[in-house]
């Protein structure tokens, strides 16, 4: 199988249709504070390929900070035997700097700001 770097753009553009399904593989911590809307989370440090919401109507791309651990986990998918074979080229990062939308925090009062939330 060969991995793929998707673009941020196309990502969101095939959420939204309901093309695909995001994984977060950062942490905890990280994923409380900023995260993509609908993604869930399964940390690299306890991650497990097999536990994967691997279905044959969408594609699971995985997604982190800024590309390298996705790109871990994609390793271990792979040696796992599982198709999951595309994560977010630049992460996290490249999300933000194409001004796609990210859940946050308000800083002053603790609430989640959505800014997909209907």
């Amino acid at each position: 199988m060969s991995l793929q770097e998707l673009d941020p753009k196309d990502v969101f553009d095939r959420a939204q249709k309901g093309e695909l399904v995001i994984i977060d593989v950062r942490e905890p911590r990280e994923f409380a504070t900023e995260r993509l809307h609908g993604a869930s989370l399964h940390p690299l440090s306890t991650f497990d390929a097999k536990a994967l919401p691997v279905d044959k109507t969408r594609e699971v791309v995985l997604h982190c900070g800024s590309g390298k651990r996705s790109m871990d986990a994609l390793n271990r998918c792979t040696a796992a035997g599982m198709p999951v074979t595309a994560h977010i080229k630049g992460g996290m990062m490249a999300w933000k700097a194409a001004g796609l939308p990210v859940i946050t925090l308000d800083p002053a009062t603790g609430a989640v700001i959505d800014p997909q939330a209907v």
